[in-house]
Order: C-alpha cells, then sequence, then structure tokens
C-alpha cells in the first residue's frame, strides 16, 4: 500500500483506538491549583497583566486572516472550506476575550470562556483541512463542520458539569494527528510543512504551560504560561499565514484549489 493510501485509511481507526483508549482510562480531572500561575504581578491595575496582555497576537491573527482572506471567501481555494476557515478566525478572536477574561481573576467558571473558542478553533482547523483535502462532497463537509462544532461545545459543557476533560482533550488531539495524516495522503507537502512548524510551536507552547514557574524563575522576565500564549498565537499565525499565500497565489494564477481525488 503506498504511503499516501495508508495515511488516508489512518484516522478512523486511530481516533477509534484512542477513544477506547480514554473510555478505558476513566475520567480525567485536571490539575490540583490549576488556577494558582506563577506570574501574579498587576500592571497599571491590571491584575495578572502578562498572561492578560499576551492573549492580544489571538486577536491580531484572527484580525489578519480576516482582512486577507474574506475578499477570497468564494474563491476556488477557499469556496469549500471558507466556512471552517472562519469559524477557526473568530474562534481566535474568541480565544483572546475568554481567556484574557479568564486570566483577570480565573476560576472554573471563567475557564469556560477560555476552553470554548479553543475548542472551536480545534472544530474549525479539522474541518476546514477535511474539506479541502478529502474527496467529498460540500454537503459532507459541512456536515462533518457542524458535527465537530457540537463536539467541541459539548466536549466543554461535559467538563464543566463532570470535570471530566477527555472529550475536550480528544478534540485538542485530533488536530495534531489527522491534520498530517490529510495532509500527506493529498499530498500537500507545502502545507504539511508549514503546519509541521506550527505543531513544533504548539509542543514548546504546552511544555512551557508545564514549567510556568521555572521559565519566570529563569528569566525573572516572562512565566511558562505567558511564553504558552505567545507560542500558541505563533502557531496560528503560521497556519493563516499559509493559507493566505496559497489564496493570494491561486488568486493571481486564476487557480482554485484542485478537488481532492
Amino acid at each position: 500500500m503506498k504511503l499516501h493510501h495508508l495515511a488516508r485509511a489512518l484516522p478512523g481507526p486511530l481516533i477509534a483506538l484512542i477513544t477506547i483508549a480514554l473510555l478505558w482510562h476513566g475520567p480525567i480531572a485536571q490539575f490540583q491549583h490549576y488556577h494558582d500561575f506563577a506570574d501574579q504581578r498587576g500592571w497599571g491595575g491590571l491584575p495578572h497583566a502578562a498572561d492578560v496582555l499576551s492573549n492580544l497576537p489571538f486577536a491580531l491573527v484572527g484580525l489578519w486572516g480576516l482582512l486577507r482572506l474574506w475578499p477570497l471567501r468564494q474563491h476556488g481555494v477557499l469556496a469549500r472550506s471558507w466556512p471552517a476557515w472562519l469559524l477557526f478566525l473568530l474562534a481566535l478572536l474568541a480565544t483572546y476575550a475568554g481567556s484574557s477574561w479568564y486570566h483577570l481573576a480565573p476560576d472554573d467558571h471563567r475557564l469556560v470562556w477560555d476552553r470554548l473558542p479553543i475548542a472551536l478553533a480545534c472544530a474549525g482547523l479539522l474541518a476546514a483541512v477535511y474539506a479541502e483535502t478529502q474527496p467529498v462532497s460540500a454537503f459532507a463537509a459541512l456536515a462533518a463542520l457542524l458535527g465537530l462544532t457540537a463536539f467541541g461545545v459539548a466536549g466543554v459543557a461535559w467538563w464543566a458539569q463532570t470535570a471530566d476533560l477527555r472529550p475536550y482533550l480528544l478534540l485538542q488531539g485530533m488536530p495534531l494527528l489527522l491534520v498530517p495524516l490529510w495532509q500527506w495522503s493529498s499530498r500537500s507537502h507545502a502545507d504539511l510543512k508549514a503546519f509541521g512548524l506550527a505543531l513544533g510551536c504548539y509542543v514548546l507552547a504546552k511544555a512551557a504551560e508545564l514549567t510556568d514557574m521555572p521559565i519566570l524563575l529563569a528569566t525573572d522576565m516572562v512565566s511558562g504560561h505567558t511564553l504558552k500564549h505567545l507560542l500558541a498565537a505563533l502557531a496560528a499565525a503560521i497556519i493563516v499565514g499559509r493559507l493566505i499565500a496559497r489564496a493570494g497565489t491561486a488568486e493571481a494564477r486564476g487557480l482554485g484549489y484542485p478537488r481532492p481525488a
């Protein structure tokens, strides 16, 4: 079996296996003292200033994508996937608002409005790449978007009601596994390289999140959680930048995105 055919066949069984493993594992709770972030410094009356202000890049990336891509939304390169990309970009704006609101006074109630936009961004990214790389109809692409969006909302609601993170973590992990496989199977190698770079930034962001206090102690300037925001926003910027470049090139050449075979 050719590698790209194998990559096309893997996603379903892989997600099924991970889902079974999560069911077998049982509920996953968030860390104790999750809300006790290292950098408690305020600035100009703004509490937790670094963790709040470091969300601004999410808004800048979302606005950049909307301004550059909105005029091209009916172009062939975006026509099938635009609803999903629109959700992704709007979710970046919502991440800025929700995460800023949460970090002003961190608690579980505010954390809902931090996690919900992240779940929607994951749903939008998954649905967009699925629509662009898989041989499915426009109806199936829209159904995937609606299904993933509903799963994202339900996953956050499930955590809020039960304290179990499994559905939320599953949705967060799905783009890391499925997007590279879909891009490989469709031979979208330039997109795959860009996503690989974004993935590297995201892995560094998660590592920074887990070393919040050590990074602050080492630098005496920036905490791991603040750095996490900046690296995650950089990952989003790489994805949006690649999409803008692809859409602009296709428009200049009068081309659409090749329909998956």
